[in-house]
């Protein structure tokens, strides 16, 4: 009975123990079912405010990477158009490059002859010329030639009072002409060297034609044109002494500028002649109205003369009329002929004398100051 009492109180302990448990479960999932459900929609409603937010920070970075991408296809665009531009314009730079080059190489092959070179000098010199306010075949003279066609100066500056000066455009560039094609350093130097060395050769030369004995009113010297600033470096740069050589045998080294401003010079110089000869002139001038001047007073003079022996004459007709003939014509009236009623007018004298010249200019016979006496021609 005992065991048979535990056994069932154990049945009943255990179904007891069992329905508690699972009650307590029930219990525990419908209250964790429940806090689970409370916090979820807590949760839902706390994500919901989160995405709002998210995407109120997110809306206005996602317009700004639009825009920003948008741009950057417009600078694509434009890249690739300007791209296309520069690319054209290279093209054309390297054409350009190209035709510059083929000139250049014209250039200087046309420059190796003589006769080219020679002209180009004259045109080169004709436009420092030009530049410096020169007029032609009035201050200067181009290719002029002496006698016998030896002497050909391409330039002769005419210079105030008479004089003139020799100018000469023919600078041999043949060896820096050549050493503009050589790519090796020590060629091109030896090239540089003979263009030095040709230019003092042309001075020797030029110094022996001896342009100031052949032209008269000359400086004892000629202007050697270089019709370039580059030959002129280059060719001091090897000889430092062509300036010392040339002065030494009476030829100036000139480039365009130091031409100029020596043409300047000249043209200075020509305006101060012109100023002088307009004074000279202006004085001249002004003698000679001087003289035209006196020899007027003289003439006011011989009127006023005139005027006064006129009133004199006057005054002897008038008082001659009034002791003479009027007592004689007043008889008349006594006598009672014809239309004596009527009286006679009594004429007074001219009380009034010219003026006599006070200046002694205007005097008649006044000498002149610093003058002579004018001609009967200016009378």
């Amino acid at each position: 009975l005992i065991e048979a009492a535990q056994a069932r109180l154990g049945d009943a302990f255990r179904a007891l123990a069992a329905d508690s448990l699972k009650a307590n479960n029930q219990q525990f999932i419908d209250l964790a079912r429940a806090q689970f459900e409370t916090l979820q929609q807590a949760a839902r409603g706390d994500l919901e405010k989160r995405q709002l937010g998210i995407q109120e920070l997110v809306t206005p970075v996602r317009e700004s990477l639009e825009r920003v991408q948008t741009r950057i296809a417009e600078i694509e665009k434009d890249r690739a158009g300007a791209y296309g531009q520069l690319l054209a314009q290279v093209e054309a730079l390297a054409n350009g490059q190209q035709a510059l080059t083929r000139e250049t190489v014209n250039l200087v092959g046309a420059l190796r002859r003589p006769s080219v070179r020679g002209r180009w000098g004259e045109l080169q010199l004709k436009r420092v010329v030009e530049l410096a306010g020169m007029v032609d075949h009035v201050d200067f003279v181009e290719q002029l030639a002496t006698e016998g066609g030896e002497l050909r100066p391409d330039l002769v500056v005419r210079l105030p009072g008479g004089k003139c000066l020799v100018v000469d455009a023919k600078a041999p560039l043949e060896a820096y002409l050549q050493s503009l094609e050589l790519a090796d350093e020590a060629q091109r130097a030896q090239k540089l060297a003979d263009h030095a060395r040709q230019i003092r050769d042309h001075i020797a030369r030029l110094s022996l034609k001896a342009y100031w004995e052949q032209f008269e009113n000359t400086p004892d010297f000629v202007v050697l044109f270089i019709p370039g600033e580059a030959f002129y470096s280059a060719a001091l740069e090897q000889d430092p002494s062509l300036i010392e050589a040339g002065v030494a045998r009476k030829v100036i080294l000139a480039t365009p500028t130091t031409l100029i401003a020596l043409l300047r010079t000249v043209v200075y110089a020509w305006r101060q002649e012109a100023l002088a000869d307009n004074a000279r002139r202006i004085a001249d001038l002004g003698k000679d109205l001087y003289e035209r001047l006196q020899v007027m007073g003289g003439h006011f003079g011989s009127m006023g003369g005139s005027l006064r022996r006129a009133v004199e004459a006057y005054n002897a007709a008038v008082g001659s009329l009034e002791s003479r003939v009027l007592p004689a014509a007043r008889r008349f009236r006594e006598l009672d002929v014809g239309h004596a009623a009527k009286e006679i007018e009594t004429l007074a004298p001219v009380e009034s004398a010219p003026r006599e010249p006070q200046a002694e200019e205007l005097r008649t016979g006044a000498p002149l100051p610093g003058a002579a006496a004018p001609d009967s021609e200016r009378h």
